[in-house]
């Protein structure tokens, strides 16, 4: 079985990808856009995407100074699928990349090896890895460890996924969009509906970033 490096060493159609971030006063992590920007993707145009809930620091002047669109939702409308949904409705790529503001790209081959699966039609939605960062505890890098392992699965047979650094084609995030009731789990909400009607999730090790909480 192929990995998902070897796939994306394929040529294809030169696409877009919209990354998409949710963020609420991120400025003192923002390394994110940078790792972003500096991504060596095959074939691929990148927009990013900021979906603000009220931030009071320096996120908007940072986010702007990457070249990101920024796009405002209400504290009092706020819900983590909803979010997600204002900025998907935003993005006009091909593939929906969702990360969290506190993530950080682990190297410059994360965003090729994750929409990989997507692009050769093994997988309808993919995760990737989580690492400790500097700051993590040891009791975090073991669940880490426990729910990201160094190897692949694509595609897995469960529907665990996590959307703080994952990725969907746009069409198929506009079939079911995400949860906006649900107040967490909103990821594996949305897989368990695409697995119930026979689509592919799939785990990319080597699309890794560093998880800051």
């Amino acid at each position: 079985m192929a990995t998902a490096e070897q796939i994306a060493g394929k040529h294809r159609v030169r696409e877009k990808v919209s990354i998409v971030f949710r963020a609420l006063n991120e400025e003192k992590w923002f390394e994110a856009l940078a790792a972003c920007r500096r991504q060596k993707a095959s074939d691929i145009d990148v927009e990013l995407i900021l979906v603000d809930s009220g931030s009071t620091d320096r996120t908007i002047d940072v986010a702007e100074s990457f070249g990101v669109r920024v796009i405002n939702i209400k504290k009092a409308d706020f819900t983590f699928g909803r979010s997600l949904n204002y900025g998907c409705e935003a993005a006009t790529g091909d593939y929906l990349v969702f990360i969290s503001a506190h993530c950080i790209p682990a190297n410059e081959k994360w965003l090729d090896n994750l929409i990989a699966p997507l692009r050769d039609g093994i997988c309808d939605y993919v995760y990737g890895r989580q690492l400790g960062h500097d700051v993590t505890k040891f009791s975090e890098r073991q669940i880490f460890a426990q729910y990201f392992p160094s190897h692949d699965k694509l595609p897995q047979q469960d529907f665990f996924a996590n959307n703080a650094n994952a990725a969907i084609k746009k069409n198929l995030w506009a079939k079911y969009k995400v949860d906006e009731q649900v107040t967490g789990l909103e990821d594996m909400v949305l897989a368990k509906q695409i697995v119930g009607d026979g689509g592919k999730i799939g785990y990319v090790a080597s699309a890794p970033v560093y998880h800051i909480h």
